[in-house]
């Protein structure tokens, strides 16, 4: 009996990170790994995607198929029943490891007509309408913003022609923070850009004094005079010592 795990992403710029790992804490055993080329889109039948054939193919009676969660599998209503019933026919499980359907049965029959029993049924339909209502929302948002002239999805990285000036500007001073506003990307994409530049400038920071600062005990008298009673750490008592206690009601 055989694990067989589905991935897929909707777009060539999406990574099955997230999928591998809920994937990798469920200790899957022996797997063997079907995964859609990028950009596979949810809107194509999962009957006629590629490796979801060839897992079908490979499948066996007894087989389990794992999937991170329904959506890399499935959208729609009609998708998720007519996979049900291939896997039924096929007498292959169906087990997702995270999501809103990951504590059903998907597979449950009743046992004397072998169909969907109505239970399982209408979850899948109703959650299955519930994900494709926020689908819609999310598209008719992009498609707004798009009007307004905003664009959406992930910021764009650091452009090669552009990283150079990147990173000379961040060892001139520049912070990261406007870096990323002047080219127009996220501050991850900045830091991926400098990141061979950071372990040293953090170095440098660390070696650095922390400046002395005042330290104000906002805080009922009672429990200021219990914390000097108590097993402090020299660093502790001596913020303690020199801060000052102000009592509730006085500012």
């Amino acid at each position: 009996m055989a694990n067989l795990v589905y991935k897929r992403v909707s777009t060539d710029q999406q990574s099955t990170a997230r999928q591998n790992l809920v994937l990798d804490e469920a200790g899957i055993e022996d797997l063997v790994v079907f995964e859609e080329d990028p950009g596979t889109s949810s809107r194509l039948h999962p009957l006629q995607r590629p490796k979801f054939r060839a897992l079908l193919d490979y499948a066996r009676p007894g087989d389990t198929v794992h999937i991170s969660e329904m959506f890399r599998l499935v959208r729609g209503t009609g998708h998720i029943l007519d996979v049900l019933d291939v896997l039924h026919s096929d007498q292959v499980a169906l087990r997702i490891h995270d999501g809103a359907f990951s504590a059903m049965d998907l597979t449950a029959r009743h046992p004397r007509t072998g169909e969907l029993l109505s239970t399982v049924k209408f979850m899948v339909q109703t959650l299955a309408a519930a994900g494709e209502l926020q689908r819609e929302l999310t598209y008719d948002g992009l498609r707004a913003a798009e009007a307004k002239g905003s664009k959406g999805g992930r910021r764009p990285a650091v452009s090669a022609t552009k990283t150079e000036a990147v990173r000379t500007a961040y060892l001139e001073g520049r912070s990261i923070a406007a870096l990323a506003r002047d080219h127009g990307v996220s501050r991850g994409a900045i830091r991926t850009a400098v990141a061979d530049l950071l372990p040293d400038r953090i170095a440098f920071e660390e070696d650095a004094p922390a400046p002395e600062l005042p330290v104000t005990l906002d805080m009922p008298g009672k429990v200021a005079d219990f914390l000097r009673t108590s097993d402090l750490e020299p660093a502790e008592r001596a913020a303690l010592d020199q801060g000052v206690i102000v009592r509730r009601g006085q500012g």
